[in-house]
Order: structure tokens, then sequence, then C-alpha cells
């Protein structure tokens, strides 16, 4: 076999290491995954929160540990709505966050009576709400920055639910389903 000369076309790799490994063109193909990891990195940094249910208090709407995204995003150009599910930093900061569904607005007043959550007086139609609850809270007046914000399973004794006001500033983002 003849040396390979500089008019010899270089020899080509074998077809699966080249599909492979490298593709066609390696440079081409470690730019796109540098843009994919940097892509990835702020997506899932700065817009998209993995987070994972501990507990039932959002039963049956989210199951518990199960695993779902919270878009950091969401309230950038409006605010928050009666009925979104959102995740509410607790103390800890973005490591701790509790999740949790809207149904007061600022300037509300928020009441349970035999299980059925009262809006300035009013009941309120929550479609998502599926099992009875008996809870009876007294009114509570929202201030012009806070939501309230409670879980669906409403079977759980209040006692044993985390619930009740949140200030606007720590309403993290909106869950996606």
């Amino acid at each position: 076999m003849a040396p390979q000369t500089e008019s010899d076309p270089p020899k080509p790799r074998p077809g699966w290491l080249q599909v492979i490994a490298v593709g066609r063109n390696p440079r081409v193909t470690l730019i796109r995954i540098a843009v994919l990891v940097v892509v990835c990195f702020v997506l899932f940094h700065y817009v998209l929160l993995p987070a994972q249910v501990d507990g039932i208090s959002m039963y049956p709407t989210y199951k518990n540990r199960s695993i779902n995204l919270i878009n950091q995003l969401a309230y950038v150009w409006h605010e928050p709505s009666r009925g979104d599910v959102v995740a509410v930093r607790a103390w800890a900061g973005k490591h701790m966050m509790l999740m949790k569904r809207i149904i007061g607005l600022p300037g509300e007043t928020v009441a349970f009576d035999n299980g059925r959550v009262l809006i300035n007086g009013q009941p309120l139609d929550e479609p998502y709400e599926t099992q009875p609850s008996s809870w009876t809270l007294p009114p509570v007046k929202l201030g012009p920055t806070e939501y309230f914000v409670v879980g669906d399973n409403r079977t759980m004794s209040p006692r044993d639910h985390t619930f009740g006001t949140v200030d606007r500033s720590r309403i993290v983002g909106k869950m996606l389903l």
C-alpha cells in the first residue's frame, strides 16, 4: 500500500463514529454543545425552577413526590390572578418553597364558612376543589400587596395546613402543569 500524498483525499472515518461521536463537522458540533449548555443553564437557573412536591396539601392536583416546574417569568408583565398555583418563598429562600393556590386578591376579604370560601361575603366557585371541607375561619382583610393562598387538600385540619396571607414579593412564580 502506497503512503498517502497531499493530493489524496483524507481517509474517511467509519460511518458510525462520524454520526454518533462528532457529526460531519466537529467544530459545528462543539459550538452546538456549548450553546446548548449555556441555554440550559440560563433556562433552568433564571426562568424555570424544578420543584418536588413534599406533602399532600395540594392533593389531588399535585401528587406527593411529583416533580414540577416553576415559571419565574410568569408575573413579569402581569400580576397573579385567582386560581393560579404559585410557588411562595418560605423562610429559607428559593431552596424551600410552598406550592399554594391563590384564592384572595389584594384588597379583598377572605373567610371560610363550613367549607365554603367567601370572598367579600360571596361564595367562591372552586372547580378544582373536589373533596368536601368543614373549615370555618374568621374573615381576613388583605392589604394592597397581599394575596391569600391555600392548598387544594382541605380535608386536612386547618392546624395541619400552611395557608394565609403572603406578600407579592414572596411569590416566586407560577407552577406549570
